[in-house]
């Protein structure tokens, strides 16, 4: 595995650039996708937002484009919820560092800020995370995935439970034109819930297939190391 993610960054041959879906006839092609993965597809009128839901062990997660609810997320974000019936204590989350290291700035910067007397309640409950929860990090991983991502996590060990050698192998491994190591990126457990929250950047099929096959493993893994329905 260790060798296919050095591939990422020393691969010579590139794949002709996947077409925007929005020159491809936004919703159709998508549309087109998801009904070929099995997902069902709603457009929100003629923009460009869409919602597609599928299942994923027996449980039912929902993807969407749309406009963001975060600052740090420019243009149109993705953002997925799935509900996981895993242990409501794990708290996890998955965040390209260059978000952290934004976010941990701007928290210092309304800190120390004289004139800041209260605390803004717009925050965003990524940069809360930043001070309730320490970084973890473990040696089976390489360390070009440490390099672009962040694990925060409540306890180590829910952390190692869930973020197999399987789901950091996709998050390295983005289809050319592969989204930029500075493009917003979150995935998260919390709750008992999985979440996704990304900046949609390049807005093109092979992004959004790879964010939804993200997600879906990401559910997988976490309801396979860490849940607590019995049924299963």
């Amino acid at each position: 595995m260790f060798d296919r993610l050095k591939k990422v960054f020393s691969a010579q041959d590139k794949p002709d650039a996947a077409p925007d879906v929005k020159a491809a006839g936004l919703p159709d092609a998508v549309s087109e996708w998801a009904s070929a993965q099995g997902f069902s597809f709603t457009g929100f009128g003629e923009g460009k937002g869409f919602s597609m839901t599928g299942q994923v062990s027996g449980k039912s997660w929902k993807m969407e484009r749309g406009r963001s609810s975060r600052d740090y997320i420019r243009g149109e974000e993705l953002r997925a919820r799935a509900e996981l019936r895993i242990n409501d204590d794990v708290s996890v989350l998955i965040m390209n560092r260059p978000l952290k290291e934004a976010l941990e700035k701007k928290a210092y910067q309304m800190y120390t800020d004289t004139l800041q007397t209260t605390a803004d309640p717009s925050l965003p409950e990524e940069m809360r995370w930043l001070a309730m929860y320490p970084e973890v990090g473990w040696d089976s991983l390489p360390r070009v995935f440490w390099d672009r991502y962040s694990v925060l996590a409540d306890q180590r060990e829910h952390a190692l439970a869930w973020l197999d050698l399987n789901l950091a192998e996709l998050l390295m491994l983005w289809p050319e034109p592969a989204p930029d190591k500075q493009v917003p990126f979150i995935l998260m457990l919390l709750r008992g819930k999985g979440y996704l929250r990304m900046q949609y950047t390049p807005a093109n099929i092979p992004t959004l297939e790879h964010a939804a096959l993200v997600f879906t493993s990401s559910c997988e893994s976490a309801i396979a190391g860490l849940t607590t329905d019995i049924s299963l």
